[in-house]
């Protein structure tokens, strides 16, 4: 939750700094933005490389633990989908970009800003928030009228991570490899879906 506080801080002091303050022109260009993207997917490769527990874990597991991951995009596409009929302004693609960020908000974002522009990467950041908070804080209901698979598909991208303490204190030991498998497949999926959506 801390990190999150963080992020939405950072990028409200960019939105108000923007707002109010002259800044030169070189930072507002798409250049910075696009480095700054190759960068953060270095930093990402770097950090699912790295993790020799989690790539370890996704060895020793059998194909079943793929399908978890995969109700999840299925599940979150066709929520969007179904959102996109309800919102009027925002067309079927903007808000399946929005809906693969899977809770990976820092890099979906940046994703999105690129291709549609602010206003759709603002939503996708709060959209991406808001799950990641939903994870953390329902937990434990999602656990009790949902079953232990729920808060690991409510996470999303972030249950290798962020989310992670919360999923084992609440279903489990046993779903740990389940949620680290499940963070990783998804955080995997999420540049290309997002692309993929955005220049569709």
């Amino acid at each position: 939750m801390k990190g999150s506080i963080i992020i939405v801080s950072f990028f409200i002091a960019g939105v108000l700094i923007g707002k109010f303050v002259n800044v030169p022109s070189l930072l507002t260009a798409e250049e910075p933005t696009l480095y700054a993207l190759y960068a953060l997917m270095f930093f990402v490769g770097i950090s699912i490389g790295s993790d020799k527990k989690a790539l370890e874990a996704l060895k020793h597991q059998n194909f079943k633990i793929i399908l978890v991951p995969l109700a999840t995009i299925i599940g979150t596409l066709a929520g969007s989908a179904l959102i996109s009929v309800i919102l009027s302004g925002k067309s079927l693609t903007d808000c399946l970009a929005v809906g693969s960020g899977f809770g990976y908000y820092s890099l979906s974002t940046i994703f999105i800003t690129q291709y549609k522009g602010a206003e759709l990467g603002t939503i996708a950041l709060v959209s991406n928030i808001l799950r990641e908070l939903i994870a953390l804080l329902a937990a434990p209901l999602l656990v009790r009228y949902f079953g232990k698979l729920a808060p690991i598909s409510v996470g999303g991208a972030t249950t290798a991570d962020t989310t992670l303490p919360i999923i084992t204190k609440f279903c489990g030991k046993e779903f740990v490899i389940i949620s680290i498998v499940h963070g990783i497949l998804v955080d995997l999926s999420v540049p290309f879906l997002v692309t993929f959506f955005c220049t569709i």
